[in-house]
């Protein structure tokens, strides 16, 4: 049984995972910025809750105390607005974005290291998308090319960064980020696959162990180019 956290987890992808998880036996924290809305996810889904906004370092550091040991760490909260043309995005709207996808799981994980430092299975999940990927939003044949989310696609390419630096910074660590699929959440208007499908990806790439690949971009059919 591994000690889990999921932040975000209060629907969508963030939700099923936690259900996912917990349903397998593990002992699942759901993180949520929202705590009666986060309370209730944890009962339906037999996790416990965990007050955390990534977006605030005082939250943070209380969940660090609340959590205590950790063996999985889940960043899944992110936001995809607000989502202005490039040549119109303010740095308030960078700020926003990049605040929640970006420097919320850099300072999650940052918090939580000597906790899953004593962890014999330590993993780290950074949920992103494909549209991250350089290569793939180069491609002008790629599916998503004409995709319009220009600030989510950049916060995601550094997340995906943040992933490969994390990984070679703690080589004990199993760190990737994950790909889940294009997913019919409540974010994307409910197009694309069932959310607990997408939440069968995480669960998998997070219980890959101790042996399992790191510094990885995973997706669900394999490894995702950058």
């Amino acid at each position: 049984m591994a000690i889990i956290l999921v932040t975000g987890a209060t629907r969508g992808i963030g939700y099923e995972t936690v259900r996912t998880l917990a349903d397998a036996g593990h002992a699942v924290w759901l993180g949520a910025r929202d705590p009666e809305r986060g309370k209730k996810a944890a009962q339906e889904t037999g996790a416990h809750f965990v007050h955390l906004d990534v977006t605030d370092d005082s939250s943070i550091e209380a969940a660090t105390h609340t959590v205590g040991e950790l063996d999985v760490l889940i960043n899944n909260a992110g936001i995809l607005e607000p989502n202005p043309a490039l040549a119109e995005a303010t740095r308030h709207c960078l700020q926003v974005v990049f605040d929640t996808n970006v420097f919320g799981p850099v300072r999650v994980t940052n918090a939580f290291l000597p906790a899953l430092s004593r962890s014999d299975s330590a993993t780290v999940i950074n949920v992103t998308s494909s549209i991250g990927s350089l290569s793939k939003s180069a491609d002008v044949n790629d599916e998503f090319t004409a995709y319009p989310q220009d600030l989510y696609r950049a916060s995601k390419a550094a997340l995906n960064m943040f992933t490969v630096q994390c990984a070679k910074a703690n080589p004990t660590m199993r760190v990737n980020c994950v790909d889940p699929g294009l997913t019919g959440t409540e974010m994307m208007g409910g197009f694309g696959q069932p959310p607990a499908v997408a939440a069968a990806t995480i669960a998998r790439a997070a219980l890959l162990g101790p042996e399992g690949p790191t510094g990885q971009f995973l997706g669900p059919n394999g490894v995702v180019p950058w």
